[in-house]
């Protein structure tokens, strides 16, 4: 539905971009703390710098949103609690959050809390939305990779609820599908979940007839557009760039405020805000379904240079003086024998009053409501605007112009402390859920395998067997007959596929195939809605006991957890939910929509050769083609099978086949179903990040 306005949300990584972003026209800005956020590099704000940027914001009306938006561990939990509760207390007006088991145990101590659901959640179906918006979040930040008219499809599908939709309009595209990259984190143990994203795909990675950067997008820029944004329903236009210096902030700011305006950008400020940070230029590949060469780029020699000082300084400018934003109602009293009475009031009912001398008889020039009006309306430096000034004045008497400004002074310093103050949000304490848990049983073992035809007769000891759901009907009908239990695993991304996933789903479920694998918040939510038995994987990101609750909550029948957690740490994890871990296989370290191989002239090379991505040292990474998505996975697979019983705590493993060849899909599976006899394979492999962990 068509919108009459679009809130222009700015990113703030230091107090003063936070300042840049709101004098440059921001209706909202977005910060983190000194934990727990996402840009974890940025300089970030204490408590009280946090709650110094609540004043600023709110007493210039502008909304503030608290990033808490980072994988949790659960030792962790109790300090992020102790934040949120810091930020009830001033408030902000939303926290954006990913893990699900702050989301869980926030909905028990701050329910009257706003929550955004972060860009890191991987929200890009109907689905998704809807099941936050029953759970009640009040705003989704969308996957970058939606197009203009898939974001229509969640907007239209998401119209009876009150769930507002958030997209980027400006800055950097991760490679990766948001939440969903785990290549830091196994490369040097620095996790972007978690905050500490090295960047990874800003190196040279190469595919077959690429550039050499074949992970490296251009910046989305889409201000120009921000008439398409609002038309497929998105309601708040969020910048990019956290670690961004302020001139960025005011550069990208500014032009948003033009367009949002309805104003045409100023071409000086659209070529300062190029200069200022690109890659290579920008793109509107993902919003306009075009993918591809075109949305590949680095930082160039070029792009650097830009940069020049006199681009720095018209961008300072934009946010050197305070812009008078609020409008002020001013009422003057000036009466023999009283005190001089001024009051400011606001549009929201805010009332401020301060008093003077009492007037002196003028002996050659009486005070007039002209001269009050023309000094009272000096306002510059100041938030405020005088909308108004109404005057009550005797005659015969004198005030100085130095004491009406002073009035003017000590009223709006009053007004604008007063609309600094809100209302806390109620916060109480809830214990975190916690406690061990036990297996019932041993560990069993489940397989999954990208390509059904090598599904050998020894699967049949798995507990489970995942193949992919757009596998044909007599594919699983097959290994049924060969006593394999089949179960499908639905796609990770269904960027504008909900639908066609739902019809098979519903074939799999007549025919009484019940199990599926879901790795996708929106994917668990449609196969629990049509009556399937639900198993997540590991790209759930569940690091937590109350993440267990949250999903168990939501109908998984079980769940794998977070690889990034080590075996210690998942083996301490509590709750009812059964559980288990991917323990072989080439992880997945991203979820790209934009395939690494079409950054080529001829275009995309998947389909003719599966290609490689090869890094600086030679090292080999397959790309796994999902149709309308790729996965990059891993050089070398995780091995755990000859410390099999370092494992605890597990429900089941899963045996995570890609491009193992038939041979090594029986030898492997042999060793996992044999453990004792297993012992250390001949060829290179990785313990993940079971031992070692994450950052």
């Amino acid at each position: 539905m068509k919108q009459n306005s679009i809130e222009i949300l700015a990113p703030a990584g230091s107090f003063d971009s936070l300042i840049a972003a709101v004098r440059s026209g921001a209706d909202a800005v977005y910060l983190g703390a000194s934990s727990f956020s996402a840009r974890a590099n940025a300089h970030n704000f204490d408590n009280s710098e946090l709650k110094q940027a609540a004043d600023y914001c709110h007493a210039r009306g502008v909304k503030l949103y608290l990033a808490v938006n980072t994988l949790l561990r659960q030792d962790e939990l109790p300090a992020a609690l102790d934040l949120v509760r810091y930020a009830c207390s001033l408030p902000v007006d939303a926290v954006i959050i990913q893990d699900p088991g702050l989301i869980w145990m926030l909905r028990v101590c701050c329910p009257d809390l706003h929550l955004n659901a972060s860009t890191q959640m991987s929200i890009h179906t109907p689905a998704g939305a809807q099941l936050l918006a029953r759970l009640g979040f009040s705003r989704v930040v969308l996957a970058r990779e939606l197009s203009l008219s898939e974001i229509r499809e969640i907007s239209d599908k998401t119209q009876d609820s009150p769930i507002e939709l958030e997209s980027f309009v400006h800055g950097a595209l991760c490679m990766s599908v948001s939440g969903q990259c785990y290549f830091s984190a196994m490369l040097g143990s620095r996790s972007g979940n978690r905050g500490l994203c090295a960047q990874t795909c800003r190196l040279p990675f190469s595919a077959p007839g690429g550039t050499g950067h074949d992970l490296s997008l251009k910046d989305l820029s889409m201000i120009s557009r921000l008439g398409d944004l609002m038309d497929a329903g998105v309601c708040s236009a969020k910048i990019e760039g956290r670690m961004k210096r302020p001139e960025y902030v005011a550069a990208a700011t500014a032009a948003c405020r033009h367009a949002a305006d309805g104003e045409e950008i100023p071409p000086v400020l659209t070529h300062d805000l190029a200069a200022v940070f690109s890659r290579s230029g920008f793109t509107t590949g993902y919003p306009d379904g075009k993918l591809g060469r075109d949305m590949f780029g680095v930082r160039s020699k070029e792009d650097v240079t830009g940069a020049t000082n006199e681009v720095f300084a018209n961008l300072r400018a934009l946010y050197q003086k305070e812009p008078s934003r609020v409008p002020v109602d001013f009422s003057l009293s000036i009466q023999p024998d009283q005190p001089v009475t001024l009051c400011a009031a606001d549009p929201d009912g805010r009332r401020a009053e301060v008093h003077g001398d009492v007037p002196q008889t003028a002996v050659h020039r009486a005070i007039d409501s002209d001269r009050c009006r023309e000094q009272l309306s000096k306002t510059g430096g100041t938030p405020f605007f005088a909308r108004s000034v109404s005057c009550t004045i005797a005659e015969g008497l004198s005030v100085p112009a130095s004491a009406l400004n002073a009035l003017r002074r000590d009223a709006l310093t009053l007004l604008e402390q007063q609309r600094a103050r809100r209302d806390p949000i109620p916060f109480a304490a809830a214990e975190i859920p916690d406690g061990a848990y036990y297996p019932t049983a041993p560990m069993k073992l489940r397989a999954r395998f990208a390509d059904p035809s090598v599904i050998p007769d020894l699967a049949a000891r798995c507990e489970l067997v995942y193949i992919p759901l757009s596998a044909p009907i007599e594919v699983f009908r097959g290994l049924r007959e060969r006593g394999i239990p089949a179960a499908a695993e639905i796609p990770r991304a269904l960027f504008g596929r909900e639908e066609s996933a739902a019809r098979k789903l519903q074939i799999l479920r007549d025919e009484g195939f019940l199990d599926c694998r879901a790795g996708n918040l929106g994917a668990a939510a449609l196969a629990v809605s049509l009556g399937m038995r639900v198993h997540g994987a590991f790209s759930l990101n569940v690091m937590n006991t109350p993440a267990l609750r949250w999903y168990q909550e939501i109908g998984l029948a079980d769940t794998e957890l977070s690889f990034e957690l080590t075996l210690a740490q998942a083996a301490a994890l509590g709750g009812d939910l059964p559980r288990g871990l991917v323990i072989y296989g080439r992880l997945p370290l991203m979820l790209c929509r934009n395939c690494p191989a079409a950054n080529s002239p001829k275009g995309c090379l998947h389909c003719i050769k599966p290609p490689e991505l090869t890094d600086r040292r030679g090292a080999k990474f397959p790309i796994e083609c999902g149709k309308s998505y790729v996965e990059i996975l891993n050089s070398v697979p995780l091995y755990l099978a000859d410390r099999f019983v370092e494992i605890k705590g597990q429900d089941f493993g899963v045996l995570h086949f890609t491009v193992e060849n038939s041979v090594e899909i029986v030898e492997t599976l042999s060793r996992y179903l044999d453990p004792a006899h297993a012992g250390k394979p001949d060829f290179s492999f990785t313990r993940g990040l079971y031992y070692r962990g994450v950052e």
